[in-house]
């Protein structure tokens, strides 16, 4: 089992991620709780993804991969790895992915990472399964983060598992992820 420090510096369990805080560290609506469940395997990383659905609008592409993804309703999960190479992971309700392979903060290397992924939308939630590939994880991971965004112009919602306080949301400051305890 692989554990992080939660923001109070105390272990947490990376199996289950609550992402419950604003992007600046203040406490989410109980409405906007995301939760992700990471099921290790030999040859994969799964994601389950629970989280409300806000009804935004999906992007123009059909499910599947879908560059910008990050501009519509989506959560994210961020692994870092040494030597600052990290794999950001997007989902959407819709059945949209995006996953990039990046060394150093916003670099992208390897923007053809294919992931199986497929969401439902269900009484106000959506839920998402996705796998990634254990060659496509940067290697000795060491820190992570997860996050959430819904809604639209001024009215767009940014949360953390994390939060990472500064003068507007960055996601890429990986630097200030929590670090993992291999123990």
């Amino acid at each position: 089992m692989t554990r992080g420090a939660d923001r109070d510096g105390c272990e947490a369990d990376l199996s289950t991620i609550a992402i419950d805080r604003t992007w600046d560290g203040g406490s989410a609506a109980a409405g906007e709780r995301v939760l992700l469940a990471l099921i290790w395997a030999a040859d994969r990383l799964t994601v389950r993804v629970d989280a409300p659905f806000h009804d935004d609008p999906p992007p123009a592409a059909p499910p599947g991969r879908c560059d910008r993804l990050w501009e519509h309703e989506v959560v994210e999960l961020f692994l870092v790895g040494r030597g600052d190479r990290y794999l950001e992971v997007e989902f959407g309700p819709h059945g949209h992915y995006l996953a990039l392979g990046l060394h150093g903060v916003r670099r992208v290397v390897d923007a053809a990472i294919s992931i199986e992924f497929r969401a439902t939308v269900a009484a106000g939630r959506w839920a998402g399964v996705g796998a990634i590939l254990r060659r496509d994880l940067p290697a000795d991971l060491e820190r992570w983060n997860a996050f959430a965004m819904h809604g639209v112009g001024p009215a767009r919602r940014y949360l953390a598992a994390h939060p990472l306080p500064g003068p507007r949301p960055d996601f890429h400051r990986i630097g200030a992820f929590p670090r993992l305890d291999r123990s």
